[in-house]
């Protein structure tokens, strides 16, 4: 049975941090990215204001600048073989993630069917940023849903992993989710948690929600 497991990135699959905090430390632009997330997580600012932010600041970023950035970034062990699993049994893996897509759709090269993320202008920016294409964390449950009914399944048959607020409207839509790493805030949301590195851990609980209703 076709069954769909959605990863978040940032704090999920990446460990204790984000995208553009990796991209900020690369580029030597921390303290800004350090002010725009605290900005962020106080809500002065949105995902649309966040990204217009960075596609200022990251003027000078390029491609390849970026796959560096992913390959030296903290990820969690074991997400080939997750990944890798899930293809095994016929399911389907994806990232749903607010982060720039030019650095999350690398993630297509560790094993994942999808990854729907923030669109921006070709690097380097020449072009102006199309705040329509900036995910919200609202657009993670319609995502989802555009996903259901193109491989023909119900929200029973989906399994979300995630570690923030962020995560939260997601989480309320589905029955099947895992806290993984998370603040209290949306562990209290989730149907169980896992704390460590490895996402084979976090993907066992998954499975376990999974045979419930198989049970």
């Amino acid at each position: 049975m076709v069954t769909l497991h959605v990863f978040d990135m940032d704090g999920t699959l990446l460990e204790g941090t984000t995208a553009s905090l990796q991209i900020a430390r690369h580029l030597g632009s921390t303290e800004e990215l350090v002010e725009l997330e605290a900005r962020f997580a106080a809500g002065e600012i949105d995902t649309r204001g966040f990204a217009a932010a960075i596609h200022e600041l990251w003027r000078e970023l390029t491609p390849s600048a970026v796959a560096e950035v992913f390959a030296a970034s903290p990820w969690l062990t074991g997400i080939r073989e997750v990944c890798a699993d899930i293809r095994e049994r016929g399911e389907r893996c994806v990232v749903i993630t607010m982060s720039p897509d030019f650095f999350a759709r690398h993630l297509l090269d560790l094993g994942f069917d999808e990854v729907a993320a923030s669109r921006f202008p070709a690097l380097p920016f020449l072009e102006p940023l199309d705040p329509a294409k900036i995910l919200t964390p609202g657009d993670k449950a319609r995502i989802v849903e555009e996903m259901c009914e193109r491989y023909g399944l119900g929200r029973s048959r989906c399994v979300a992993y995630g570690d923030s607020m962020s995560d939260a409207p997601l989480f309320r839509h589905l029955t099947k989710t895992v806290a993984v790493n998370a603040d209290h805030h949306l562990a209290e949301l989730a149907a169980v948690s896992y704390r460590g590195n490895d996402l084979a851990g976090a993907y066992a609980l998954g499975r376990a929600l999974l045979a419930r209703d198989a049970s």
